[in-house]
């Protein structure tokens, strides 16, 4: 389902919210499109005197420049670094230091690019000026100026997210301060200054050894990404690969911003206590002098396809962790629906098949779960399977009761109840969603953003009860093939040289439930 995503199952959201209408919900809807292309999606509720907003920008680290991957988080890292007009003691003075701070870059730059001629001593010095250009910046920035100012008006919470497919903005704000709130987003998307950057993009940096290499589950998942995408940019860090993180530049970061950050590939919702006339009067004010711009390039880099099945041994600490992951189509795709509905058959709660057979019954493992979309569902991507073999049991055979499941499950009969429970599984997570105005505003802009219609959250809905066990097996049989698997599992350092293959088990010719 479109707000369901194997990195978003534990967003989980308030109380279950009532069924919700499509027909009585549009009432309460006002949408409007500035002559920009700058898209608005408002949603009345005068329950609380609150409003959410939520600024959705089409572009995440999928779309990171080949050599620059980071950028688009490190766009979201400086995005509240504030404006020409905020946080800075000195905007003229200011800039001449921030364009010498990008001429000792460049600087940096092409001492580092002389190949056999560079010059180590000569680099070193060079970076070292343009260290102490970038401090001697700070003396006109006030970079936290822009949280103080959302704070002191009682901004809650306040979050920037970047995902492989779009960045995110969103906090919460009294229904009195909603004229601040189109100011502050409006010269932040009209005036960015990047403040800070070099700043950032050392922490960031440094984030790479934590996150990526002294963190076991997360270097598990890069490492299957790495090795299922040999191409496509799903293959990549949202933190970036280490040396490209330290060679970003802030004037290439100005180019990113131009490029994606262009009110056509921007939707924005707000929920809560507001009047839309009113609201429509300050978009048309504070954001109409934004610049309409063509529609950024797509992602061109084409996965080729898959011709048979890899593996990759890992070592790490910790327990040993087995994922299979299949190439599925994306999002758009019409059977998308129906790999969440696998999803849920197989692996939500103690109910599901896959957790009741590899954990309660056969005890092969501790842990069984499926993520029907990973990394994310702009582009083909992956149908994810997670193990974690029970004490005793080898990976061999954690392997070998996976691959017998589903080869069993393309051809098992799924009983009306089971079909059900996974239907209304999905739609409670969407309901419990909706009952938060700051979900709901999240939920709004996604749905607009990525499928040019907010509407989708609903009609999703619907879909799901157009999803036949006929069409389950014929998902299952088409893309869970072992010309589109890929393996990664862990073992204990030291041992990768001691570890053979993971042996894979020869199809099921017949099969049913047993």
């Amino acid at each position: 389902m479109r707000c369901l995503r194997f990195s978003s199952m534990l967003l989980l959201g308030a109380l279950c919210a009532p069924s919700q209408d499509l027909k009585e919900f549009e009432k309460r809807v006002t949408e409007f499109t500035l002559p920009n292309g700058l898209h608005f999606v408002l949603l009345e509720r005068h329950e609380a005197p609150i409003v959410s907003f939520h600024t959705f920008v089409n572009a995440g680290s999928a779309d990171d420049p080949a050599g620059q991957t980071g950028m688009a988080r490190m766009i979201e890292r400086v995005a509240f670094k504030g404006t020409e007009t905020i946080g800075t003691s000195n905007w003229a003075a200011e800039k001449k230091s921030l364009d010498a701070v990008e001429e000792a870059w460049d600087r940096v730059e092409a001492e580092a690019n002389k190949g056999a001629k560079t010059d180590s001593t000569r680099v070193d010095m060079v970076r070292s000026q343009a260290r102490l250009a970038a401090e001697s910046a700070k003396r006109f920035g006030q970079p936290g100026e822009y949280t103080r100012i959302l704070d002191e008006n009682g901004a809650t919470n306040r979050i920037a997210s970047t995902t492989v497919d779009a960045t995110s903005y969103s906090y919460t704000l009294p229904s009195n301060r909603i004229e601040l709130w189109f100011l502050m987003e409006s010269q932040r998307l009209l005036h960015p200054v990047f403040r800070d950057f070099y700043v950032e993009r050392d922490a960031q940096a440094a984030e790479y050894q934590p996150q990526l290499q002294s963190n076991p589950q997360n270097k598990f998942f890069a490492e299957l990404l790495a090795a299922a995408f040999k191409v496509h940019p799903y293959r990549n860090p949202i933190l970036g690969w280490t040396g490209d993180i330290q060679n970003l530049r802030r004037n290439a970061a100005k180019e990113f911003f131009d490029r994606y950050y262009t009110p056509g590939n921007i939707s924005i919702a707000m929920v809560g206590d507001l009047n839309p006339v009113e609201a429509k009067k300050m978009a048309e004010r504070y954001f109409g002098p934004m610049p309409a711009k063509p529609s950024p390039p797509l992602v061109h880099a084409d996965e080729p396809v898959q011709e048979g099945p890899r593996t990759v041994v890992l070592e790490a600490p910790g327990p040993t962790l087995l994922a299979v992951g299949y190439k599925r189509p994306s999002q758009d795709d019409k059977d998308d629906l129906v790999f969440d509905i696998i999803q849920f058959l197989m692996s939500q709660g103690n109910t599901g098949l896959l957790y009741r057979e590899m954990v309660q019954e056969k005890h092969l493992a501790i842990q069984a779960r499926a993520g029907a979309t990973f990394p994310a569902g702009r582009f083909p991507n992956l149908m994810v399977f997670v193990l974690v073999p029970a004490q005793g049991r080898t990976l061999e055979e954690a392997q070998f009761g996976l691959d017998d499941f589903l080869n069993r499950f393309k051809n098992m009969e799924i009983d009306a109840q089971s079909l059900a429970r996974a239907k209304a599984q999905l739609r409670i997570i969407l309901l419990r969603r909706l009952a938060a105005s700051d979900g709901m505003a999240s939920l709004l802009a996604i749905h607009q953003g990525q499928y040019g219609d907010w509407r989708k959250m609903f009609t999703a809905v619907a879909e799901l009860d157009k999803v036949t066990p006929d069409a389950i097996q014929r998902v299952a049989t088409k893309y869970l093939v072992a010309t589109g698997r890929t393996t990664v599992y862990t073992v204990q350092p030291g041992q990768s040289n001691l570890v053979s293959p993971v042996r894979q088990p020869a199809p099921r010719k017949t099969g049913g439930a047993q």
